[in-house]
């Protein structure tokens, strides 16, 4: 069972710092949406197109061009709420957030600050101590993309690729809930593997699909109580926010970095600046990029091309009949119905083909054994060739086979393992396999007998030794199996040995 703890704080001792002292973290994933089309428009959302292939008159803000909201992408959201056990909100408004970048066609982004169309949810995050943290989600809120520049095809311009403007974003803000840079990445992660069992993101976040804002503070212990207890963050440090992180380690590393950076200022006097900064993984440190900009800044109002978005309860409720099972039911039935340890049901349910994978293997057999062929032998093999499950050369029902034979005895555990590597590579029917190539059990007691009493009779020396040293009956199991070509029974040969040598 896990040990669910909300807000107990984790003293972050810093090497060289005068204090200790705890760090909060706040995070803005912003993760897109699976969608063939963009938000506004009809352009197509497939990575790796052409530079500026897919862009509509909407998305390159040609003069006249009126955004049209994309009901799927709307629904995508909604459907991201209720797997966050968040409240849907049935009326929410886009707005104009301005500024400028020469990959935003329009010099405003449509997003929705004052009302957006979710509202709090929360994330359960478990760490590898056993116990659970629960972080808070603020909201949700849907916006627009913008483009990509270019800066390293030529040494004297910049190219601009607007493929991605106007490309369907979710931005999942958290409560500063997070403890430490383990916690971060575990609270992405879980994030990530819940929105792939919905399937309203791929979270591959090497293409930008899902990319996180960090933003990283400072405070002595018993400051964040105060704050749980208030809701005032002044009892926090000033936040400095880590800019368009896409990876796990790197978001590990650059909260470590910006920590150790603000303890520094702070303990010889000086004063840390809200800002945005960048993290540079070869120099190890985080750079300013500028200054922290409010929403006032921005000049937010609401956009003028679009209506209050309105949905009805009823279309909430049909999608919410509609949500697969998540991660964390799917591991406690894992662990009920099949009996599973809580970190093999974990590794199982981890995504969605695994565990589907599992599941068919284990459908009908011994639910551990067939976890434990996943796990060590598949999963271990997979790795080493570097393919995913979908990519597995052996099916679940052929797996499924070879956990059979073992549990009718036709095979002991070493031929699994050869069956195995025959089935990867060759393929076929393993109950076949075994069948045309001789590679059944010997559970005759006769013949296994006789093979003990063989080399019983060879082997007087051994015998004494064994008499007197019990472990060292290993040695006859040993020889007779070699004798046997590994197909005797193993428990049949060590009960003899053991009959006989007592004898």
């Amino acid at each position: 069972m896990l040990d669910l703890t909300y807000d107990t704080p984790k003293v972050r001792t810093i090497a060289g710092a005068k204090h200790d002292w705890e760090l909060v973290i706040g995070m803005e994933v912003h993760a897109q949406v699976l969608s063939n089309a963009k938000l506004f428009s009809a352009a197509s959302t497939k990575f790796g197109a052409e530079p500026n292939s897919n862009v509509a008159f909407v998305d390159a803000a040609m003069p006249g061009m009126l955004p049209t909201i994309n009901e799927f992408c709307v629904e995508q959201a909604v459907r991201t709420g209720l797997g966050l056990k968040a409240q849907i909100n049935l009326e929410s408004a886009f707005d104009r957030k301005n500024y400028f970048y020469p990959d935003l066609p329009q010099g405003y982004q449509i997003s929705q600050l004052y009302h957006p169309i979710v509202g709090e949810g929360e994330v359960l995050v478990e760490m590898g101590d056993g116990t659970a943290r629960l972080v808070r989600v603020e909201r949700i809120h849907l916006e627009q993309d913008a483009g990509k520049s270019i800066h390293d095809m030529d040494p004297n311009m910049s190219f601009v690729d607007l493929n991605r403007t106007g490309v369907a974003l979710m931005e999942i803000v958290s409560r500063p809930d997070i403890r430490g840079p383990e916690e971060a990445a575990a609270y992405l992660t879980k994030l990530r593997q819940i929105l792939r069992y919905l399937g309203t993101c791929n979270g591959d976040m090497q293409s930008g699909a899902m990319r996180a804002d960090v933003n990283v503070s400072i405070c002595l212990p018993g400051q964040y109580e105060k704050y749980q207890a208030t809701q005032d963050f002044s009892h926090l440090g000033t936040r400095c926010e880590i800019k368009n992180m896409n990876s796990m380690r790197f978001i590990q590393q650059a909260i470590d970095v910006e920590a150790k950076r603000q303890i520094a200022i702070v303990e010889s006097g000086g004063e840390v600046v809200q800002e945005t900064r960048l993290f540079d993984p070869d120099k190890m440190e985080t750079r300013s990029m500028r200054s922290k900009e409010e929403a006032h800044d921005y000049r937010y109002f609401p956009d003028p091309d679009l209506l209050p978005l309105v949905i009805e309860q009823a279309w909430v409720d049909d999608i919410a009949a509609t949500l697969p099972e998540l991660p964390d039911a799917k591991k406690a039935r894992f662990i009920n119905d099949f009996g599973l340890s809580d970190y093999d049901a974990s590794v199982l349910t981890a995504d969605l083909d695994s565990s589907s994978y599992f599941e068919q293997t284990a459908q009908g057999r011994d639910g551990k054994m067939a976890a434990n062929w996943v796990i060590n032998e598949l999963f271990g093999r997979l790795k080493k060739d570097e393919k995913t499950i979908t990519d597995s050369p052996v099916s679940p029902a052929q797996l499924g086979g070879v956990v059979d034979l073992i549990a009718s005895d036709a095979i002991s555990g070493k031929i699994a393992k050869d069956l195995f590597e025959i089935v990867y590579t060759e393929g076929g029917d393993p109950a076949q396999i075994v069948e045309d190539r001789g590679m059944k059990q010997v559970t005759d007691t006769g013949a296994i007998e006789a093979a003990v009493d063989e080399i019983i009779a060879a082997n007087p020396d051994q015998v004494a030794k064994a008499r007197e040293n019990p472990k060292l009956a290993g040695w006859f199991v040993g020889q007779v199996m070699k004798a046997t070509g590994g197909k005797a029974n193993p428990k049949a040969v060590n009960d003899l040995v053991a009959k006989k040598l007592q004898g």
